[in-house]
């Protein structure tokens, strides 16, 4: 078994021998730039992961592991531009550095070489990998209409935060599981079971996320904490709060995220101490743990040796701690 960093160096490599360097210059730089940028890379080493975990060749899942990573780089650049984020690990988002028009067509570009990558599967994988990888893809489009619909809405149910959620985000790290998992020819109970814990890990780490834009460090998280705040987004943090919040405390959150009046620091400020005061941290840290402990809980079924399962059980674990 290859370890995650050996995972990630191999993956990181054949990442830099793919040419991006094409014409028109001015269409390609910005996906160069997007892909040059050190990010965790968990979707496609996932892939890598999973097939490994089945005996199977990696290398063989490279381009499959390629496929998820341009798919999950083109809704970051189209998310940042909804969101109008300046700043993605630290760095300009694309319409920052270039414009809006170049980013939406730098992000379209991705998507469509996204599929060139998993077509490269052997004929009889290829079925099963190609609707995996368009049920994602249109699964994060409809999680993001949703994400998008909670802006206007007072009110966000946790049901519908959870739905949301698991299409955006963690519909993404369950596929890069699943088709790891085709290629390393797994049985389709196991394949079924890693794709359980790559979802219920997305739900962990967009949790997190969330907990993380309001309660990280900038330097950590790589961008400009409690923006989710200021853009009125309906983050777990928010429903949970609406959910144990008596009614004045909802009158005054709601007056936080519709009052113009107030100032973005200060809408940050207040906020935060409503969160604080209905102990909303440790809400969502319990939320994130719960959904750890269901991706252990596949894991453990997947008929492979427990040492083999011992660096994906790592994985999950650190999710509850990760700073970034």
């Amino acid at each position: 078994m290859y370890s995650f960093e050996q995972l990630y160096q191999i993956f990181s490599e054949e990442l830099g021998k793919q040419n991006f360097t094409k014409n028109p210059k001015e269409l390609y730089e910005p996906i160069v730039y997007t892909l040059s940028q050190s990010g965790k890379r968990l979707r496609p080493i996932f892939t890598l992961m999973a097939c490994d975990l089945f005996g199977g060749d990696i290398y063989k899942s490279i381009p499959q592991a390629l496929a998820i990573e341009l798919l999950h780089n083109f809704t970051l650049i189209h998310d940042d531009i909804m969101d109008e984020a300046p700043l993605r690990h630290g760095q300009e988002t694309v319409h920052t550095r270039w414009n809006q028009k170049l980013a939406i067509l730098a992000g379209d570009t991705l998507y469509a070489l996204a599929y060139r990558y998993v077509m490269q599967s052997n004929i009889e994988s290829l079925p099963a990998i190609l609707e995996t990888f368009n049920n994602t893809a249109l699964e994060a489009c409809e999680g993001q209409q949703m994400d998008i619909n909670f802006e206007n809405l007072d009110v966000v149910s946790k049901d519908d935060y959870i739905l949301m959620s698991n299409y955006k985000t963690a519909a993404l790290f369950g596929a890069s599981m699943c088709i790891g998992a085709i290629i390393g020819e797994a049985p389709e109970e196991d394949v079924e079971l890693l794709s359980l814990y790559g979802r219920n890990l997305g739900m962990a780490f967009q949790l997190r996320d969330d907990l993380l834009d309001l309660y990280g460090e900038q330097k950590d998280f790589g961008k400009k904490t409690g923006l989710d705040i200021i853009e009125n987004k309906k983050t777990y943090l928010f429903v949970a709060a609406m959910e144990r919040a008596d009614n004045e405390t909802k009158k005054q959150l709601w007056s936080c995220y519709h009052d113009p009046q107030v100032g973005p620091e200060k809408k940050i400020a207040k906020v935060k101490a409503i969160f604080d005061r209905l102990n909303i941290e440790t809400v969502t840290n319990e939320a994130i743990e719960s959904y750890v402990n269901k991706s252990l809980e596949s894991l453990e079924k997947v008929n492979r040796p427990k040492e083999d399962k011992v660096i994906l059980e790592k994985l999950a674990k650190q999710m509850v701690s990760r700073k970034k």
